[in-house]
């Protein structure tokens, strides 16, 4: 694979039209946009509207006219997800066709009951590191001939990555070298450098879904090779989402970007910024006759640099 410090520089902003922007994503964007500046590369939007349900036109002009007015101008054409269906649908028959991948007929219902029902009897069932609970795996032994005819019938199912054989695979490709990526920020337990992949945590992660026909971790990884990015600079909180991102990466033949993970904008008391918390919204501050500069003012105020 090719290293990324061996092409030019391409960074990449992707958000997710289903609500307006907010101070996280203007950070973000005008970080990503310096680096490609300053490294004399390509700045790309990225515009990740897989979500066909809760994705809309309004809010994707919104994020046009935000970075504008951030003073950040972008590469064409812009890629949209949407228009991308069969590209995510090659890899994943390509998952499916070497037994990676399984179908999953379990609704989020019957996952949740099936926790509760061992946790209450002091069972610890396994979570990823997002605190969700893992999927049950019996599925990935299920009778072909039994779920392509539940398929067949019209049956509700998603398609999962059956980890055990996903991580098998990686290493008959790694070929005694170790699943890991360099990271030129810094995880929650303040990892740098060369960091270890251990996509396990995760379990069978989750590759399309009835409402969504890719996931955001096989689309993203796809969109990111597909694009030529070399650098991905995104928040803290998918840090541990790069593991599952380096899996697919090595299993699908892809390169190997640079990682650089960022702290996160905060609200007043502490949480995550949220797109339905319509106060931290950069239209907002906007409105409030805020500047571009008076932004990177409250950033250098929270430690958060741009460069």
């Amino acid at each position: 694979m090719d290293s990324p410090l061996s092409k030019p520089a391409v960074f990449r902003f992707a958000p997710s039209p289903n609500g307006l922007l907010h101070l996280g994503h203007a950070y973000s964007a005008m970080l990503n946009h310096n680096l490609a500046m300053a490294a004399g590369g390509r700045f790309l939007l990225r515009i990740e509207d897989i979500d066909t349900v809760r994705c809309r036109p309004e809010y994707e002009e919104a994020i046009y006219r935000d970075l504008h007015w951030l003073g950040i101008e972008w590469g064409r054409p812009v890629r949209r997800q949407s228009e991308h269906f069969p590209f995510y649908q090659r890899a994943l028959d390509e998952l499916i066709a070497r037994s990676l991948a399984y179908p999953a007929f379990l609704s989020r219902a019957e996952v949740r009951d099936r926790v509760a029902a061992f946790e209450a009897v002091g069972g610890t069932w396994p979570r990823d590191p997002d605190d969700a609970p893992c999927y049950p795996t019996e599925e990935r032994d299920l009778d072909r001939g039994l779920a392509g005819g539940w398929i067949a019938e019209g049956r509700q199912h998603a398609w999962r990555l059956d980890m055990d054989k996903a991580l098998e695979a990686a290493n008959e490709k790694l070929a005694g070298r170790s699943l890991d990526w360099s990271e030129t920020g810094m995880g929650p337990d303040g990892e740098t450098g060369l960091v270890s992949a251990q996509p396990e945590h995760w379990g069978d992660v989750i590759l399309s879904r009835p409402d969504a026909p890719s996931s955001y971790h096989l689309s993203v990884t796809l969109d990111d090779a597909a694009q030529g990015v070399t650098h991905v600079v995104r928040g803290r909180d998918l840090f541990h989402a790069t593991s599952v991102h380096r899996l697919l990466q090595v299993l699908l033949d892809l390169p190997q970007p640079q990682y650089r993970h960022h702290g996160l904008v905060l609200s007043a008391d502490g949480r995550k910024l949220s797109k339905s918390n319509q106060d931290t919204g950069i239209l907002a501050y906007r409105e409030k006759g805020l500047s571009p500069a008076d932004l990177r003012a409250l950033f250098a105020r929270d430690g958060l640099v741009l460069d």
